[in-house]
């Protein structure tokens, strides 16, 4: 009965999950399109420190499609572990990129594309080998887990280096460098994170009829949350006004997904109960996510697509014979064969936006 229970729960957090994903990638364009219309209005911008976007619906709508998200990643923590539910993600970076491509006119170039492919593999990877935490279903038990002494040391930490980078870093490399904000964003996650696991867990035992409104840990989770997830939402709201979308969202992803299954398993212990062909599977599927950011962030610039492959080998029209380009330029630059190969895919050249031309 019990094995059936934790399917069934399996199965919820898991649906729960995916909807966050959705609705949290379509937030990312709201938000975007309404800061871009307060930019033509001549408004302060998010990214100067303005609060304009208050007065903006499309920014109200991808708040409410955020809160709406959170509210099922919220429900999904309370159902499964952190370490499935915070893989998942990797969706809304799909979901953004897709959307984002449509409404906002940031185009994926081939390597976006196959950095998102790698993005959703590499996360699938990692549900499957995926740590499972230990069982903590009271608050007197998560109690216990948030004053362990590893969990507090990680928890000042993750203030410490907030703090520093609100109030020292960002107001010196914020506007240019796009890993300031995001990184604030993505360190408090981690702490979020674990304050909704334990609402989850508050909210389950108001169901059972348990006094969970008397027990002080409770308001201590609900003030946190409503601390950090403030914070958050400022933060992002600068990173998304100054930078692309399409970067944004994956480069979060990784930091975030990162501080938070560092946070779950030093607070759940998770690690020690693990296989080791589950090790290298959790590691690999995160490397390989990290390749997928890489490919997304690093070729964001590049014009290309599956039309630009350039073209090894080239059908020589006289006799048929194949010749090869690397072949071509290795003969007398005089050669004939070179000359009429070169002169009738001149034209050629210019549409492909100079791939040949760069030899």
């Amino acid at each position: 009965m019990s094995q059936t229970r934790g399917r069934y729960d399996f199965c919820i957090g898991l649906v729960l999950a995916m909807s966050s994903s959705i609705f949290i990638g379509g937030s990312f364009i709201l938000k975007k399109k309404g800061l871009l219309r307060l930019a033509r209005k001549g408004s302060m911008r998010a990214g100067q420190g303005g609060h304009a976007y208050l007065k903006e619906w499309l920014w109200w709508a991808g708040l409410l499609s955020m809160g709406a998200g959170e509210v099922a990643n919220f429900a999904a923590y309370a159902f499964a572990p952190a370490t499935l539910v915070t893989p998942l993600g990797a969706l809304s970076v799909l979901v953004s990129a897709i959307l984002s491509s449509f409404f906002l006119n940031e185009k994926l170039n081939l390597h976006g594309k196959i950095g998102c492919l790698l993005s959703i593999l590499g996360s699938t990877v990692m549900v499957i080998h995926a740590p499972q935490e230990e069982e903590v279903e009271t608050l007197n038990e998560m109690s216990q887990k948030l004053g362990d002494p590893g969990f507090v040391v990680f928890a000042t930490l993750v203030v410490i280096v907030s703090l520093i980078l609100i109030f020292v870093v960002g107001p010196r490399h914020g506007q240019t460098n796009i890993l300031v904000y995001i990184t604030i964003c993505s360190v408090i996650g981690a702490l979020s994170v674990s304050c909704v696991k334990g609402l989850g867990i508050a909210t389950k035992e108001l169901f059972a009829g348990q006094p969970v409104l008397k027990h002080p840990l409770s308001w201590i989770l609900l003030l946190s949350l409503i601390v950090c997830v403030s914070t958050q939402i400022n933060y992002l709201n600068r990173a998304l006004d100054i930078f692309n979308t399409s970067i944004v969202t994956p480069i979060y992803y990784v930091i975030f997904t990162t501080s938070v299954l560092t946070c779950s398993a030093i607070l759940f212990k998770e690690w020690q109960h693990m296989a080791a062909d589950d090790i290298i599977g959790t590691f690999s599927g995160f490397l390989t996510i990290i390749v997928g950011i890489f490919l997304l962030h690093a070729f964001k610039d590049v014009n290309f697509t599956l039309a630009n492959l350039p073209l090894s080998l080239r059908k020589d029209a006289a006799n048929g014979t194949l010749l090869s380009t690397y072949d071509c330029f290795n003969h007398d630059e005089e050669s004939s064969p070179c000359l009429g190969e070169m002169q009738s895919t001149e034209n050629l050249s210019a549409r492909r936006n100079g791939s040949l031309s760069a030899f």
